[in-house]
C-alpha cells in the first residue's frame, strides 16, 4: 500500500492597496508564500497580466519546481547507476497558452539540463536514465502537460 503524505504552505495576499477588491484595478496581485521555519518567499502574477517581473509569479514556481525534481532524482538514479555527476543545470521551457476567455495553461515543457559527468561515463545510459525520471518524480506524476527532455553532457 502507498504511504501518503501531507505537505502544508501559507499564502498570504499582500496586495490590498487600502480599498481591498472595490474594482479590478484597485489592487495589487501580490502574495508572501510563508512556509513555517523557511525563508518568506514574495511573489506576484504574470508579467504578462500586470504582474511585477521582479518576482517570481506561479508558472515561474511550477516550471522550477517541476526542473528541481527532475535534478533530485537525475542525481539519485545517476549515483545508483555508478555515474559521477559534478555540476548540474537546467534551463526549461515551458509553453503556455491563454484562452480569449483569460483562462490559462501549459501545453508542455521541455527540460533542458546541462550536466556535467565524470570521464568515462557511460553517456548513453546517462541519457536514459531521462526518460525514467517520470516514474517516480511527485510534480512530474502530477502535471497534465507533456515533459520532454535536452540533455546536454559534459565530460570532465
Amino acid at each position: 500500500m502507498a504511504k501518503q503524505y501531507d505537505y502544508t504552505a501559507r499564502v498570504v495576499w499582500t496586495g490590498d492597496q487600502g480599498v481591498g477588491t472595490r474594482d479590478y484595478r484597485a489592487y495589487a496581485r501580490t502574495w508572501n508564500i510563508e512556509t513555517p521555519g523557511k525563508p518568506v518567499i514574495h511573489c506576484s502574477n504574470d508579467p504578462l497580466l500586470g504582474g511585477d517581473p521582479n518576482l517570481l509569479n506561479p508558472e515561474d514556481l511550477l516550471l522550477s519546481t517541476l526542473s528541481a525534481c527532475h535534478m533530485l532524482w537525475y542525481l539519485h538514479l545517476a549515483s545508483v547507476e555508478g555515474i559521477v555527476v559534478t555540476a548540474y543545470s537546467d534551463d526549461p521551457l515551458g509553453t503556455g497558452e491563454t484562452a480569449p476567455n483569460g483562462a490559462g495553461r501549459f501545453l508542455s515543457a521541455v527540460l533542458r539540463p546541462r550536466i556535467q559527468v565524470k570521464a568515462g561515463a557511460d553517456l548513453q545510459r546517462a541519457h536514459e536514465i531521462h526518460k525514467e525520471i517520470h516514474q517516480y518524480c511527485f510534480i512530474a506524476r502530477s502535471v497534465n502537460f507533456p515533459v520532454t527532455y535536452e540533455p546536454e553532457f559534459i565530460e570532465v
